[in-house]
């Protein structure tokens, strides 16, 4: 990271420093991460070999066994997220220019759009904090050299209040407030979608297993919640800085720090930081449900699992009547269509065989699988369902 010497360096001259440090070695290191993992020489390219090989084979093995179908539905699909994982996972041009790009300059952007501002916003948004924090230490530095021109002149210097309290103490907890609230989110933020566009290239390459896609979903979603979270914060914290700059103005009074501005900073700086936990929390609500490019992880809601069973068991069981037929051959059963099956085996058998194609239509009206699948080998996959149903 040679390149970032300087700017990490600088770092500690204010926030817009810092953020522009982290970004630098943000991208120094996922471009290094991602050389690592998949490059020319990278650690992982055996495995994303096996892994394709093993996709390719288990599909040729479900288009044996008739359990997948070889049509335009079934091979879009596949085809669409091999091309992207390969894309993504082995073409850092690629990765860069898309991911990247959304992930980092996409809601400055935004953000820069609702701000009407030039450049990065979270830039310009950490260099107003800068400046309210050296217009906080302006004041206080401008309030002691008063008391100390009225003490040098031989006037009555009034007494300030001292403690955690004091309008003194006040004013700069209020500046430490805004300063933690906004290095805690933004510069947080910004190291873990460092971390996550590291490690990037890993959890797109296991979304092409379905057992390991809930994975990658994860991943996106903690990606869109870390790149949202600073554009909520930016527009959210522009309006507390706003309120804050007459009110920093106002500090400085004849007798030093003056009470009431001093608590009222105090307020805006301690409605700043709730401010900035709650757009994490707003980014989080907003990415938890949802469901990534059919990504699912493979999680059914509870009343989709509740209605599933109950088909699943009415299809599972046959009827009383069905089975008073088959242990009974003396009873009488009528079929769905209204004709009565006298008692012998053969009559039987009959009726039996006119209430399978009633349940196997009610099974695929459900939306369930279809029982034989139209495809290559077809004919040697088991009618489980006819099986379940007549045992």
């Amino acid at each position: 990271m040679s390149g970032c010497d300087a700017l990490v360096y600088g770092a500690s001259d204010g926030i817009a420093a810092a953020l522009t440090a982290v970004d630098c070695m943000a991208g120094q290191a996922t471009a290094s991460a991602f050389a690592r993992l998949f490059g020319t020489q990278g650690a992982l390219l055996p495995a994303l070999t096996l892994l394709l090989t093993l996709y390719i084979a288990l599909f040729a093995l479900g288009l044996l066994s008739g359990r997948t179908r070889l049509g335009v539905a079934a091979l879009t699909p596949r085809m669409l997220v091999l091309g992207a994982v390969l894309t993504f996972a082995t073409s850092w041009i690629a990765y860069q220019s898309v991911l990247w790009n959304l992930a980092v300059g996409a809601p400055d952007q935004v953000a820069g759009v609702l701000l009407g501002t030039r450049g990065q916003a979270s830039q310009v948004f950490a260099g107003r904090i800068d400046i309210l924090f050296q217009a906080i230490a302006d004041a206080a530095q401008r309030a002691s050299e008063q008391q100390g021109a009225a003490a040098a002149a031989g006037a009555a210097v009034p007494v300030q209040a001292t403690g955690t309290f004091a309008p003194a103490s006040l004013v700069w907890l209020a500046a430490v407030l805004l300063l933690l609230g906004t290095v805690g989110l933004l510069v947080t933020t910004r190291i873990v979608l460092a971390v996550l566009l590291a490690l990037g290239p890993v959890f797109i390459v296991l979304g092409l297993l379905k057992g390991t896609r809930g994975l990658c979903a994860g991943w996106i979603r903690a990606l869109a919640m870390v790149a949202l979270a600073p554009l909520f914060a930016v527009i959210g914290g522009a309006l507390t800085i706003e309120l804050a700059v007459p009110v920093v103005q106002r500090l400085a009074g004849p007798e030093g720090i003056e009470a009431r501005p001093a608590f009222v900073l105090f307020l805006i700086a301690a409605v700043h930081c709730t401010l900035m936990a709650l757009a994490l929390k707003t980014a989080a609500t907003m990415v938890g449900q949802w469901r990534v490019l059919g990504l699912g992880d493979g999680a059914v809601a509870e009343p989709e699992r509740a209605a599933l069973n109950d088909r699943l068991a009415a299809f599972a069981l046959p009827s009383p009547g069905l089975r008073s037929a088959v242990h009974n051959p003396a009873s009488r059963t009528a079929d769905p269509a209204g004709q009565v099956a006298r008692s012998t085996g053969a009559e039987t058998r009959t009726t039996r065989t006119a209430l399978a194609p009633a349940r196997v239509a009610g099974l695929s009206a459900t939306g369930l699988p279809p029982l034989r699948a139209q495809g290559i080998g077809s004919r040697w996959r088991r009618p489980q369902v006819q099986a379940e149903i007549f045992r």
